[in-house]
């Protein structure tokens, strides 16, 4: 599947090293403000080569709208976009054309197919999460209509954490640094570490932690379509994702239930919000709140042992522009995710009733 969502659907094309990335956004309401400069703001958070702790591929990664927007507002006629690739080096990866890269999608795809993209990984690329970036931009200048806002933030790389509670941190810092963390102190150090592992020619994970706040209550179906379910299966979409955890997540398996449980608060407030924010598998109108674990990089530059097309041993010493860390150019991809799924559920939601 190329296509994500039921009624705002992001559909995806492209690959690393092809002519562009890019999509078409299906289900946009009519009437929003397309904020071009707010998109592409989003795409400046994404885009390589934005710090010394990033790949040092060099790409603009400029948008060009091609319809569904007319006088500044969305027609309600699919979105159309394009972003062009303009830096490629693909002769970096030629010693890769005929071998499969360790924990990469190479051997996978290769099964599946019966042929592969060796020039960056083709589309298994997380650059290909340019068109989520630019669907979430899209999904977040609706979501600005109705009063809902997305934020996510690195709080976690390696062994320097954050605290889980949200709430000690200004939210509003998570910008003023190269890894998008709100705590400047604990920034520098989580810089220090990435710069210390790509010098050693190795990659290093974390947790990006997401908060979203005015959802109102009713967002999620009761079965399949559980909103933390939704979420859970758009946050795993993304290139490198292992876990995803909402709510006091697996922290809150050894507590009781009396100590788990949020009492309300007349009317329908509660006076703790352990849940996430959805119960039920639909939203309670609380902060919804998860995590998402992201593996180290699968490309380091350090010899590797693997095998060639033909099953035979073999070494592999990559070559190119690689990120140490993918933590800090993915929070605005969680972000996204998040944003489009929100966006998906509250226009199904409004088939629910009269």
């Amino acid at each position: 599947m190329n296509t994500f969502g039921t009624l705002f659907r992001l559909t995806t094309f492209g690959e690393s090293h092809g002519e562009a990335i890019g999509g078409v956004v299906d289900g946009m309401p009519a009437g929003i403000d397309i904020d071009i400069d707010f998109i592409q703001q989003e795409l400046n958070r994404r885009r390589p080569g934005q710090s010394s702790i990033t790949t040092s591929r060099q790409e603009a990664d400029q948008v060009e709208l091609l319809s569904g927007v007319f006088e500044g507002k969305s027609t309600g006629c699919p979105i159309g976009f394009i972003v062009r690739n303009t830096n490629q080096h693909s002769q970096d990866y030629e010693n890769m054309r005929c071998l499969f890269r360790p924990s990469h999608a190479d051997y996978t795809y290769h099964c599946k197919y019966g042929t592969r993209d060796h020039r960056g990984g083709g589309r298994s690329s997380a650059r290909i999460t340019i068109s989520r970036c630019v669907g979430g931009a899209l999904a977040k200048l609706a979501l600005r209509q109705l009063g809902i806002s997305v934020l996510a933030y690195t709080s976690q790389i390696g062994d320097i954490a954050l605290e889980r509670d949200y709430h000690l941190y200004d939210l509003s810092l998570t910008e003023t640094n190269a890894v998008r963390c709100p705590d400047q102190e604990k920034a520098a150090q989580m810089e220090e570490l990435v710069k210390k592992v790509k010098a050693e020619g190795d990659t290093i994970g974390g947790i990006i932690t997401c908060v979203i706040k005015g959802c109102p209550a009713g967002l999620g179906e009761p079965e399949f379509g559980k909103l933390h379910a939704t979420l859970g299966a758009a946050m795993l979409s993304i290139n490198a994702v292992k876990g995803f955890e909402y709510g006091e997540g697996f922290s809150g398996v050894t507590a009781r239930g009396s100590e788990q449980n949020d009492i309300f608060v007349p009317p329908y407030d509660t006076a703790t919000n352990h849940s996430g924010g959805i119960q039920g598998g639909i939203s309670n109108g609380q902060d919804i709140y998860f995590r998402v674990a992201f593996k180290p990089v699968a490309t380091i530059l350090t010899e590797q042992d693997t095998v060639d097309l033909e099953g035979n041993p073999t070494k592999l010493t990559a070559r190119g522009r690689h990120d140490p860390c993918v933590l800090p150019r993915a929070v605005p991809i969680v972000e996204a995710m998040a944003a489009m799924n929100i966006l998906d559920h509250f226009m199904l939601n409004k088939s629910t009733k009269l």
